[in-house]
């Protein structure tokens, strides 16, 4: 429970702030583009920085971490409700980020080395991964109320009663592990994957009309090549960050892959969707959180029912499907007009949505750190969750680019429109393509049947 608390926390804040970034750009006077920012610089932070917390977790301590990174994670959500500027914000955002990437991994090792196998492990795993589907919706229900009823600020200062709660229940629950020998931390490597991600994210913001896409492009490449370095270092450094085989299987793969496009749908797309719903169907901050919430009931209604599935049709078709309906869903999503009603337009395919992406949340981060050894389960929990924030990452530099295409500069209801049916076509074509990866990727024997997680071991 207290993991699952922790990756709640992890997950809403990764959302909350949202709905709330309208006001809180007016409040700080940000610039659109810093306030795409207030959100990348969490995701961006928290992703390139995980290989590393999950290391830190194997070799440090899960506990110490644990309790490391939710202590720092308090103390930059405290600083960024109270901050003045928009940079400030950026700057607290992208600490919570940083300290987000000692917890998560953290967590998710705890729970499976606590949790090894058996039945035990796929409740716990249904638990985790249903919160972590219902994070983005929470966050973004928690967010419109407190940005109503009380400030922006409020997003951001709720971590920090949750934060103590969880630190002293963890100093008296929690015992230590930790991966036994002595290492060493791979600085070269963990530079190479920041930087290299971070130029690929920012490269894609230049590539938006108007900006410099030379510098676009140079940044593109300059990232590709940083994160060729990453994965050749990873095969000659004694203690890498990231084990390369913990990737190289084709299932864990396809796992990871499935993971990175869940980010660019809970973190990218669900921007423009709170988007839509404020500035063009006129919602308040709450009534714009409620709005989502179908989504998230939907999931939570739908996957205790995927946990007793699995066992009849195994996470392969569950994998192949979820996707497949998901991307319809977007499909009709994007058939949004100016004048529509949320009741004919947003909650049928939000409906929808919710209920195909719990047949992904339930099965697919319980694949993807199946047979881990203990000595790589923080590694292997941060490249998990690394996959998902990454994902947003870029998927929502990319979805700017691609809704500044098609809305330009104008402020009109129809031009906004226009650029978020762009954003919500590209959502449904890569929830097809992972729907492909699904097809292509999990096809071992050994994980047609649910009953045999934990049982088998894939490293």
């Amino acid at each position: 429970m207290l993991t699952a608390l922790a990756q709640l926390m992890v997950v809403l804040d990764g959302s909350i702030i949202t709905i709330a970034l309208p006001r809180a750009q007016a409040d700080l006077h940000m610039s659109d583009s810093q306030s795409q920012w207030v959100i990348t610089a969490y995701a961006l932070s928290f992703g390139t920085l995980l290989l590393l917390g999950g290391r830190i977790a194997d070799y440090w301590g899960r506990r110490r971490t644990f309790l490391a990174g939710m202590l720092g994670f308090g103390i930059a959500s405290a600083y960024g409700g109270l901050v003045q500027t928009g940079i400030e914000l950026i700057i607290a955002r992208g600490l919570q980020g940083a300290f987000a990437a000692l917890m998560a991994p953290a967590a998710l090792a705890i729970l499976t080395t606590t949790f090894p196998s058996g039945r035990d492990r796929d409740i716990a795993f249904t638990i985790f991964g249903a919160i972590s589907g219902a994070g983005t919706g929470i966050g973004l229900l928690l967010g419109g109320t407190l940005t109503e009823f009380l400030s922006w600020r409020w997003c951001l200062l709720v971590n920090v009663p949750i934060m103590i709660g969880v630190f002293v229940a963890t100093l008296a629950i929690i015992t230590e592990g930790r991966a036994e020998g002595r290492h060493r931390y791979d600085l070269i490597g963990t530079a190479f994957v920041c930087f290299g991600l971070g130029s690929i994210v920012y490269g894609l913001t230049q590539t938006e009309p108007g900006k410099h896409i030379g510098l676009g492009v140079f940044l593109l490449i300059v990232g590709a090549l940083l994160l060729a370095a990453f994965v050749i270092s990873q095969r000659n450094v004694r203690d890498p960050l990231l084990p390369l085989r913990i990737i190289t299987d084709p299932v864990r793969g396809g796992a990871l892959i499935l993971q990175l496009i869940a980010g660019c749908l809970t973190i990218g797309t669900m921007l423009y969707l709170t988007r839509h719903l404020q500035q063009v169907l006129h919602l308040a901050p709450l009534a714009a959180g409620i709005a989502t919430l179908p989504m998230t009931l939907a999931t939570g209604i739908v996957s205790p029912l995927c946990t007793i599935a699995l066992t009849r049709v195994g996470p392969r078709r569950m994998l192949i499907i979820g996707p497949a309906v998901s991307g319809v869903a977007m499909l009709w999503l994007s058939r949004i007009t100016p004048d529509g009603s949320y009741w004919v337009q947003v909650l049928p395919p939000l409906v929808l949505l919710g209920a195909a992406m719990a047949m992904v949340f339930v099965p697919v981060q319980n694949l993807a750190l199946l047979g881990v050894s203990p000595a790589d389960s923080g590694a292997a929990s941060a490249a998990n969750t690394a996959t998902t924030q990454i994902g947003g990452s870029i998927g929502l530099s990319v979805y700017t680019a691609l809704y500044t295409s098609f809305a330009g500069a104008h402020p009109d209801p129809a031009h906004m429109v226009m650029g978020f049916q762009a954003v919500f076509v590209a959502t449904a074509v890569t929830l097809f393509i992972g729907a492909f990866v699904a097809y292509t990727m999990i096809t071992d024997p050994r994980y047609r049947r649910h009953r045999e997680f934990g049982a088998k071991h894939v490293s």
